[in-house]
């Protein structure tokens, strides 16, 4: 039966795909970690306040690139570069969401717009992370090779979600709210077509490499496209609402280690 665990199972257990699905996820969270550790610095003289969530946001992202590299270490495998195709964070880059990376290379302080910005985008993106380490969480968190690395990393992703959250509803209060609906409505709409874009490039790729049959292919395609006008119809909406969660201040204190895939 083909569903979501067995795409995933026959993945994990191929070499090459699990080299390929391990490598675009680490270089993603490594783009992360990056971006998150220069909006840290560049944060304005009013919002201090969020520099210490910020930088522990871009320190569990690069803890979790580190993760990704060594479950491929642990095999014995080596990262491999990542198709241009499949690069979630440079093709939300290109469609203008998000903060610019040539403007986070200037040394010149965000505004409180920027940092809006910055939320919003990581409200929908994290929305997305959140999800498919649920999906993974469901299926494989007893699984002996990357079980702990899918608990670890879902929990991270459910913080980060929370975090953004809490400061769009705190930045809605204080007046901004119809720019942070406008912003996260664009996000939205952006990142589910980059979304189904990335994951038909990512199943074409792994269909190769796993050498499946035309027909499976096809019904691949087909389901993430059935996602793709859902999402487009009603389900983006889902990327956009705010509520407070329950657990405040999800990102106050020190990034959590992980020890066992140092």
């Amino acid at each position: 039966m083909l569903s979501a665990k067995s795409v995933f199972q026959e993945i994990l257990g191929n070499d090459e795909s699990f080299r390929l699905l391990c490598s675009i996820a680490a270089s993603g969270e490594a783009q992360g970690g990056w971006e998150n550790g220069r909006i840290a610095t560049l944060v304005p003289e009013g919002e201090q306040a969020l520099v210490p969530k910020i930088t522990r946001h871009g320190v569990d992202e690069d803890k979790h690139g580190r993760i990704f590299n060594a479950l491929l270490r642990k095999r014995g495998l080596e990262p491999v570069p990542v198709p241009p195709e499949t690069d979630y964070t440079m093709l939300l880059e290109r469609r203008g969401i998000g903060l610019a990376h040539d403007r986070l290379r200037r040394d010149e302080p965000l505004s409180v717009r920027d940092i809006i910005v910055y939320l919003a985008h990581s409200r929908v993106t994290e929305q997305r992370a959140a999800e498919q380490m649920l999906l993974l969480r469901k299926h494989f968190a007893d699984h002996p090779e990357v079980g702990k690395a899918v608990r670890m990393i879902s929990h991270d992703e459910d913080d980060h979600l929370a975090y953004t959250h809490e400061e769009l509803l705190r930045f809605a209060a204080s007046g901004y709210g119809r720019l942070i609906q406008r912003t996260l409505r664009e996000c939205a709409l952006a990142e589910i077509r980059v979304h189904r874009d990335v994951s038909l490039a990512v199943m074409a790729r792994m269909g190769r490499v796993l050498g499946w049959s035309g027909a499976r292919r096809a019904v691949l395609a087909a389901g993430i496209r059935a996602v793709y006008l859902y999402e487009r119809a009603a389900g983006w909406r889902r990327m956009v609402s705010l509520r407070m969660p329950e657990r405040r201040n999800p990102l106050g204190g020190p990034a959590t280690t992980a020890p066992e895939f140092a």
